[in-house]
């Protein structure tokens, strides 16, 4: 069960009196939006309009969106600010309360072979850390919630594309518990190299991540590989406000020094079906959502690499490097 935080909602809106809103709902909660939408209009003076647009993370911020359409405020559903913005914003996290400590109890016999655990989970959660740290600990394994760093809003808190927080502690634990879904353990399991347990309490599962990874690993090294033979590259770059990785400009220069032929493409979302037009391009790097390029790998038909993938195309990295330093 959600929380949707209402009275903070009006309140808001009542103080700051903005004409017009542009409200940004997760897929998972876009039926809500209705009801949202009502309420404010009953509640306030705002004018709502809800974007149909997918809400991909903290960092899909759409701020061109909220602009073109004469909104003078966002609101997001399901996340802790992620991005400065001189546009104003207000994130409501929406909560998730329901107990989860069934799903960790159940996890508990997978924990047994370690001593030391990093704990995180998604902003859904967050407050449910220091119930779960409780329990965990009161097995005898001593456990870690990461410090918020880089772009994490609170400690112990898990992002898509960020994984600062856990580098720091990857030496010092054992393994990672990740109570969330699937897409955060595997940002976390290519990002350090310590085993990623996944507690998800929506489809009360658990998993080692290990085999995942595995998979996706063979999947990047299969792409970068291609790419190389590539004489044509085209470098794509995010219009998104939150997602900027990498420079354009360091990867035409390091194209021309190895004697590629290049074109500049900018992009809000990226798919295969615009890659599959620009048909004389023979590999891709993309400087928007690194996630984008390690998730989707199967439905591009031609290679699409991160913004450190490139640098092993291009020498600076060894693979070696990625192995053990992570892909994110």
């Amino acid at each position: 069960m959600y929380t949707f935080e209402e009275d903070k909602l009006i309140t808001e809106l009542n103080q700051k009196k903005p004409k017009r809103v542009l409200l940004q709902l997760p897929e998972g909660i876009k039926r809500e939006g209705l009801r949202i939408s009502n309420l404010i209009r009953e509640k306030t003076l705002t004018e709502v309009i809800l974007s149909g647009e997918p809400l991909w993370g903290a960092c899909d911020v759409a701020v061109n969106e909220a602009k073109t359409l004469g909104c003078e405020m966002i609101i997001i559903y399901g996340h802790a600010k992620f991005v400065n913005s001189d546009f104003p914003i207000l994130y409501l996290e929406a909560r998730y309360e329901s107990d989860i400590t069934k799903i960790v109890k159940k996890s508990l016999p997978k924990l047994e072979s370690f001593k030391k655990i990093a704990l995180a989970t998604s902003v859904q959660h967050i407050h449910q850390i220091p119930q779960v740290t409780k329990l965990i600990e009161e097995t005898g394994l001593e456990v870690i919630v990461p410090e918020a760093k880089g772009n994490a809003f609170y400690d112990g808190q898990v992002l898509g594309c960020e994984y600062s927080s856990f580098k720091l502690i990857a030496d010092k634990v054992d393994a990672v518990v990740i109570v969330a879904n699937k897409f955060h353990a595997l940002g976390v399991a290519m990002s350090i190299n310590k085993p990623v347990i996944l507690v998800d309490p929506f489809n009360e599962e658990i998993h080692n991540m290990d085999e995942f990874k595995d998979k996706i690993i063979r999947q990047r090294f299969a792409a970068i590989e291609k790419a190389k033979q590539a004489k044509k590259i085209g470098i794509i770059i995010g219009t998104k406000l939150g997602q900027k990785f990498g420079s354009f400009e360091f990867v035409k220069e390091k194209l021309k020094k190895i004697n590629k032929e290049y074109v500049m493409i900018s992009m809000s979302e990226i798919t295969n079906d615009k890659l599959i037009n620009l048909y004389d391009i023979e590999a891709f790097v993309e400087l928007a959502c690194p996630r984008i390029a390690i998730d989707a790998a199967g439905m591009f038909d031609k290679p699409l690499l991160t913004a450190r993938e490139f640098a092993v195309l291009c020498g600076d990295l060894e693979w070696n490097d990625l192995l053990e330093k992570g892909f994110l």
